[in-house]
């Protein structure tokens, strides 16, 4: 692209600017809803923010913010959870996964409760929510981590791997589920905006309706409903519109990935694969990464690419 700005028109009609500088939004918007886990109503807002400053979690009940940083990462049981001073915002990888799609830098996440709303399950809605807010170039570069060296974390078949890239992030996931309605199902795509809008950000949660008992006596997926998740029962989809895509399961986990590891405050560039991995190998690979300073480099960010693969 030279770096050149280049305009592309998504699905609304909203315009989006590629160029290697930073971004934010350009008005605040709000929505009300459930949270998945804690059942709770409550009002999300997304806000502009300066440069540099990343993203940044803001419970204004408890008039704490919460750095949108791996470090930051206090419990990954089910959900990512950020944690700050006692101050915890649970369930973050759907908008994480949403701002990091859309290219978004720099944005204040104000919530007046313990979790964002779970909508319908994706990123589809919090999407929505960045193109009627509208995005602006702001004046200063963006910059990226680079992967210079194989990182890999494991939990027994299950791993997670960063490799070396040459451009952007390319993400290749695989899982394997026993109930027969998932299976064996895998992924692999090159992200930026064209991939993530068409390919993960309408990929629902989901769950097993053996489980759905024991997560509630947890304390856990009190909002839970057909509405924000795909239920499976064995070879049965228990919604009543069925999945949006054969791959639907593969394509959230792959979804989840990208808010997990948007923790890192900067683009990656390099080749995620994993296996069966979730929350928990999504977080230590980026911890394993940053603690051996010879594994990564900040590097100045190219073009935002637009373009589906």
């Amino acid at each position: 692209m030279d770096g050149l700005p280049v305009s592309l028109a998504s699905e609304d009609g909203c315009a989006e600017l590629a160029t290697g500088v930073q971004r934010t939004l350009k008005a605040a918007i709000s929505c009300v809803g459930v949270g998945l886990h804690s059942g709770k109503r409550v009002t999300l807002t997304l806000r502009p923010a300066g440069v540099n400053q990343g993203i940044v979690f803001r419970r204004t009940d408890l008039r704490r913010d919460i750095p949108a940083r791996y470090d930051h990462v206090v419990d990954t049981r089910l959900c990512t959870v950020l944690g700050n001073g006692g101050a915890r915002v649970s369930t973050v990888e759907h908008v994480m996964a949403a701002l990091s799609g859309c290219g978004i830098d720099n944005a204040i996440v104000e919530l007046d409760g313990p979790e964002p709303p779970a909508l319908d399950g994706s990123a589809a809605q919090f999407v929505f929510l960045i193109d009627c807010a509208g995005i602006i170039e702001q004046d200063e570069p963006r910059s990226a981590i680079e992967v210079r060296r194989v990182v890999r974390v494991t939990d027994g078949e299950a791993f997670a791997e960063f490799r070396p890239g040459m451009f952007g992030l390319d993400m290749a996931l695989s899982i394997d589920f026993a109930a027969a309605a998932i299976g064996r199902q895998a992924l692999s795509l090159h992200l930026n905006t064209g991939t993530f809008r068409h390919d993960l950000a309408r990929a629902r949660t989901f769950t097993l309706a053996e489980e759905i008992e024991q997560l509630r006596a947890a304390g856990l997926a009190l909002g839970g409903s057909l509405d924000n998740a795909v239920v499976v029962d064995r070879a049965r989809i228990l919604n009543p519109a069925g999945l949006r895509s054969p791959d639907e399961f593969v394509r959230h986990k792959l979804l989840d990935a990208v808010g997990d590891l948007a923790l890192a405050g900067a683009p990656l560039v390099g080749r995620f694969v994993a296996h069966r991995s979730g929350h928990t190998l999504n977080n230590k690979l980026l911890r394993a990464l940053f603690a051996d300073r010879s594994s990564w480099r900040e590097t100045s960010s190219p073009a935002l690419s637009v373009a589906a693969a």
